[in-house]
């Protein structure tokens, strides 16, 4: 079985638990092979939770949740010391930090210094505890989710942090043909059947490194390469193509930005069945990619111009080959 069959064997496994929400199944898909973490921002009830949870299931790795909440403190992340009176000695004890895939479910509860916990986590995948460095699993993702309804007692994540992570995706209701399915689903669910079909072997981490590789081998082309870079510079400086939207941006994207938009147009085209990069799978991801690395200018967001707003008109207005 290849290595894109085995993903397509996972899409299915992810959608036949959640109805109604292609577009967050994809962009997991995507960040899972992009070597990433998602931001994912929606109201509750949206699935956003069962997501990750189906997306591990379907792996063949640990999965932890936790729940960010205001008295949350680092080590209740990254694990602490502790001393064996027995000896005088101290030993580690991780903390749930150290799984496969983990969920910090309403990201924005905790604060700052919680947050910050997780940014060499997220970087560099590792873990420092005192004078000692603990490596984390070589398979590694970061799903975090945040509810855009309430504002009292959160903590916006600042924007280093949002930069480390590969995309943020929100996530909107579902149309009425997905619904109608999620109501005939949680009917079957209460009368005691008509679940999710039997989950089949869960997909080796092997076969996920075996996946990045082939994405990573993709041809893109020099032209696109040269698009992609002046899309993200665009971000920094684009009066050249509209003086007006020169006022708009305060800060642009971080290189980051360029290697995102490259991992992440890579694993959509490789989805796609395809061995080739296009622009179309630049445009399919730069909005997910772009739009929290973009600070807009006090006089943009006065007038309501959104970071989203902000993308569509690069998209129109820097040349694609």
């Amino acid at each position: 079985m290849s290595q894109r069959q085995r993903f397509a064997r996972l899409k299915e496994h992810i959608a036949a638990r959640i109805l109604g929400q292609e577009y967050l199944v994809d962009r997991l898909l995507i960040a899972l092979l992009a070597d990433g973490h998602l931001l994912v921002e929606g109201a509750p009830g949206l699935a956003k939770t069962t997501a990750v949870k189906a997306l591990a299931t379907g792996l063949e790795g640990d999965f932890h949740r936790i729940q960010f909440t205001p008295d949350l403190l680092p080590a209740d992340l990254t694990g602490t010391e502790v001393f064996r009176p027995q000896d005088g000695s101290f030993h580690f004890q991780p903390g749930p930090i150290f799984h496969n895939i983990l969920l910090a479910d309403e990201i924005n509860r905790a604060p700052a210094k919680v947050q910050s916990a997780l940014l060499e986590a997220m970087e560099e995948q590792q873990v420092t505890i005192g004078r000692e460095t603990y490596p984390l699993p070589p398979l590694f993702m970061v799903m975090a989710t945040q509810n855009p309804l309430e504002h009292e007692g959160t903590y916006p994540l600042p924007e280093a942090q949002l930069d480390r992570f590969l995309m943020y995706v929100r996530v909107g209701y579902p149309d009425a043909a997905g619904e109608k399915a999620i109501l005939a689903l949680g009917r079957a669910l209460a009368r005691g059947g008509g679940g999710a079909p039997e989950a089949g072997p869960p997909l080796p981490e092997a076969a996920v490194f075996a996946a990045r590789g082939e994405a990573l081998e993709l041809t893109m082309v020099p032209a696109l390469d040269d698009y992609l870079v002046a899309l993200v510079a665009a971000t920094r400086d684009p009066a050249p193509y509209e003086p007006v939207l020169g006022e708009w941006v305060r800060w642009g994207a971080s290189p980051r930005a360029t290697l995102a938009l490259d991992r992440c147009a890579r694993a959509h085209a490789w989805l796609a069945g395809r061995d080739y990069a296009s622009p179309e799978d630049i445009h399919a991801i730069a909005h997910d990619v772009l739009r929290h690395r973009i600070l807009l200018s006090f006089e943009a967001e006065a007038e309501g111009i959104t970071t989203d707003r902000m993308v569509d008109e690069l998209l129109k207005r820097v040349p694609a080959p």
